[in-house]
């Protein structure tokens, strides 16, 4: 663990800190300038469509909202919650890409979420099952929540007087959305989703307000005039108005959203005015896009997977990863993680030195503060990327053996002193496997670069066993600088050592790499090079 910082220093520092979950939490300061809130604590709440599995988005919301809370905790006394909602009742519009069983799932479009079958067979429903995906990720990860389902407040009766406020304020709202829809639209749009009696089917009718005061609607299905209550789970509302009625019914603070939803926070926003109250604090942040430029879908599962990030690099990486420049847009793939890892590292290794300045500004910090613990004191002796480069020229790499290299390198080197280097063993193995080796081509070298090859295997071959990578980094310099090997500049000599010798475009600092493989293996590996 890390040095301690006071309560009164930390206060302090935050209310003038830049970092982003900081700035965001002043928001509520300002909110609640002059006390409590009547229900007692501030809530926070973070939204979740289960029409598709959870991807790496979701998580991304709930870690950023989190961050933000915590800031805010270091800031006030004020309790705080959070609520992690499902808006599992919504009609299920079209079927996901990336689960089983699709052509029964098209026999249900348009049901709530929670009355169709999961496809998957282990739940009692689809939104049952992708909800207990979502909580068992979160659950995983240490966030503090309360789960809350759409379904179950609708049929519960906790969004009963909201509603009949919205009936109340039918009009004002509609006045609101028309001018927001196009011409066709406009002529069939309702706030109000009245559930069919007859197909179960969430429909997408034109009603009527009958009493508003006791929740009654009429609309016609199937030909059929029907008046009908829209309280206890009879009915749920468009989802603009439906984010509207949330905020107010949970008495909702703080919550953030996509880019892509800017227009519904204007318009939600608006409708909240209406009904007499005052919308959530919140940001916009840039979406996730995939290899191809492409925005994150759960329903085509393209970007990558929760569980495939995790296969391959740390949960801590990920939460750096989604920390960083929340209002940029940035891809999402295999490629992202490694420099993720070593990042994250870079960070954490800077963070007890730092003054407390400094450290708000860390992401570590908000990083394990996500999840109410200090920033851990274990450091890395060596970098992700070089435990990649290892890999990637031992063949068949294990766990077993690659601490076998680290012992020649790393003073008491094992697993029991150094539990998440022996985690991150793990995911390099898995990344090279998957990923590296599939794609892993040694090229020839080229006239010159032999020449300097055979150069520095003489001095290798010249240095006791247990040089230090320092004085192999100066050898490999004095051979990239002489001119007599025709290397323009030593980036192009590393490139030809990275290319001809580990296979790949970018590496590690090659005496430390030399120095953690072995002189001798080294020596090998720039004979089959030269071969």
């Amino acid at each position: 663990m890390s040095d301690p910082i006071t309560p009164e220093a930390l206060r302090a520092a935050a209310l003038v800190s830049k970092a982003w979950p900081y700035e965001e939490a002043r928001k509520l300061l300002k909110r609640y300038d002059k006390g409590s809130p009547d229900k007692g604590y501030v809530l926070f709440e973070t939204g979740y469509g289960p029409s598709g599995l959870p991807h790496i988005g979701t998580f991304n919301e709930v870690l950023r909202t989190t961050m933000v809370r915590r800031a805010y905790e270091e800031m006030s006394d004020i309790p705080t919650r959070l609520i992690a909602f499902s808006d599992d009742m919504d009609g299920l519009r079209k079927v996901p890409d990336n689960v089983p069983n699709q052509e029964m799932l098209r026999q249900h479009l348009g049901k709530p979420l929670t009355k169709i079958p999961d496809p998957f067979g282990k739940y009692e429903s689809f939104a049952h099952h992708n909800n207990a995906t979502l909580r068992e990720f979160l659950d995983r990860f240490g966030f503090d929540y309360d789960f809350r389902s759409s379904t179950e407040a609708y049929e519960g009766g906790q969004f009963d007087e909201a509603l009949k406020n919205v009936l109340r304020h039918y009009d004002g709202i509609m006045g609101i959305m028309l001018p927001t829809l196009r011409k066709e639209r406009q002529a069939t749009y309702s706030p109000v989703l009245p559930i069919s009696p007859n197909s179960g089917i969430v429909l997408q009718v034109p009603v009527t307000v009958v009493d508003a005061d006791a929740g009654l609607i009429c609309f016609e299905d199937e030909g059929e005039i029907i008046t009908q209550s829209i309280l206890g789970g009879k009915a749920k509302l468009q989802w603009k108005v439906d984010w509207a009625m949330r905020w107010i019914a949970l008495a909702v603070d703080y919550e953030m959203s996509g880019k892509d939803l800017i227009d519904s926070v204007i318009q939600s926003s608006k409708i909240c005015r209406e009904l007499g109250a005052r919308p959530p604090e919140g940001f916009n942040y840039e979406m996730f896009l995939d290899e191809k430029g492409e925005k994150i879908s759960k329903s085509k599962g393209n970007g990558l997977s929760l569980e495939q990030w995790l296969t391959y690099g740390p949960e801590e990486s990920l939460a750096f990863y989604a920390y960083r420049e929340p209002k940029k847009a940035k891809q999402l793939h295999m490629g992202v993680i490694p420099r993720a890892v070593d990042e994250y590292w870079q960070f954490r290794g800077n963070y007890a030195g730092q003054p407390v300045e400094q450290r708000l500004g860390n992401p570590v910090h908000h990083i394990h503060r996500a999840t109410l613990e200090g920033v851990p004191a274990e450091l890395l002796p060596v970098t992700f990327g070089l435990l990649l480069n290892l890999v990637g020229v031992m063949g068949d790499a294990s766990k077993d053996r690659v601490w076998g290299y680290l012992s020649n390198y790393v003073a008491d080197a094992s697993a029991e002193k150094y539990p998440e280097l022996d985690r991150l063993i793990g995911h390099a193995v898995a990344y090279h496997r998957d990923f590296v080796a599939p794609t892993l081509q040694r090229r020839r070298p080229a006239a010159n670069e032999a020449a300097a090859l055979k150069a520095l295997d003489a001095k290798l071959a010249g240095m006791p066993a247990d040089a230090s990578a320092e004085d192999i980094q100066n050898e490999v310099y004095a051979i990239g600088k002489d001119e007599s090997y025709g290397f323009e500049s030593l980036r192009d000599w590393f490139r030809a050592l990275y290319e001809t010798l580990l296979g790949a475009e970018q590496g590690p600092r090659m005496g430390s790499f030399i120095a953690l493989y072995g002189i001798e293996n080294s020596r090998r590996l720039i004979a089959e090079a030269l071969q």
